[in-house]
């Protein structure tokens, strides 16, 4: 009979490509490891893995039955999970995936709250790209994300917290500094400095700013928010900043940062589920708890 452990080994070697890192992985030996799937591969009957000197590769069969060992682990890791939310839904470990552009400015606002509301509950947080934290709910590595609704994620459960305005932010050198507020026909001609690829925020931005007549700024593309702030501070240019970062901006950081007049750029941040995800009265305790915090801030 095959058993979990053989597929988590499967699973670490589909992710490392190396026999030791995944071996560390999974906390076991080299050769433990190795000698597990030698034994998985003759009881099936399959060569799963090609052994080369420098890496390791899977090979067709191989890759295709990895994605149905992670379906098997999934459904172990939630029959896990169900079984504990019968002890105590409001207890045991939570892992929350964000996004870098709202991670460093939500969490002070939320988790002394959330700590309060959960007191048995330990929170574990992960920031990475939007691509990947939804690869990684998907896999069942992630209880929950919280993050800017975006097209595409109809196949998970949600639930909405709040609307995040975007803000101007620019030089007080600028000549649009003056302003109290900004409209989109302010943006028109104007080059918006943008973060890099990958990052949600730019894209919403930029349809944003397309739709005023402005145009991206080729010529630098920022790694992070605060890289984007050094910029504008240098009076490099301008940008769109969500309104939490502007809340964390450091005294004296000489910066503008401007409200749009109606109709106001917005974010929707919302938590995100996997369909059937068996602790419910945890996640709307965490619904109710960051929607309490969040609320009058923005």
């Amino acid at each position: 009979m095959i058993k979990l452990r053989d597929l988590q080994y499967l699973n670490a070697i589909a992710e490392h490509r190396h026999f030791g890192r995944a071996a560390e992985a999974c906390f076991v030996s080299q050769p433990t490891l190795s000698g597990q799937l030698m034994k998985l591969e003759e009881q099936l009957g399959l060569q799963l893995v090609e052994r080369q000197t420098r890496n390791v590769m899977l090979t067709p069969v191989g890759e295709q039955l990895v994605a149905e060992a992670r379906n098997v682990l999934r459904a172990a890791s939630d029959f896990e999970e169900s079984a504990r939310a019968l002890l105590d839904p409001l207890a045991g470990d939570l892992h929350i995936g964000l996004i870098p552009t709202l991670a460093p400015y939500l969490l002070p606002f939320i988790m002394e709250n959330l700590n309060k509301a959960l007191p048995n509950i330990k929170f574990y947080l992960h920031e990475n790209k939007t691509k990947n934290l939804l690869q990684e709910l998907a896999d069942g590595k992630l209880d929950i994300l919280i993050l800017p609704l975006l097209d595409g994620m109809d196949k998970f459960e949600r639930f909405d917290l709040f609307e995040e305005p975007l803000m101007l932010a620019l030089s007080p050198q600028h000549e649009l500094a003056a302003k109290k507020m900004v409209s989109f026909d302010d943006l028109a001609g104007k080059k918006i400095l943008t973060l890099e690829d990958g990052h949600c925020l730019r894209d919403q931005a930029m349809g944003y700013c397309f739709s005023a007549g402005a145009d991206e700024d080729q010529s630098y593309k920022a790694t992070s928010l605060e890289t984007l702030r050094y910029m504008v501070t240098s009076n490099m240019g301008i940008t769109l900043i969500p309104k939490l970062a502007t809340l964390n901006a450091a005294t004296g950081d000489s910066i503008s940062y401007l409200p749009f007049k109606n109709p106001e750029p917005v974010r929707q941040i919302s938590l995100l589920l996997r369909p059937n995800y068996s602790r419910m009265a945890c996640i709307r305790e965490v619904v109710a708890s960051v929607k309490t915090s969040t609320k009058g801030v923005l």
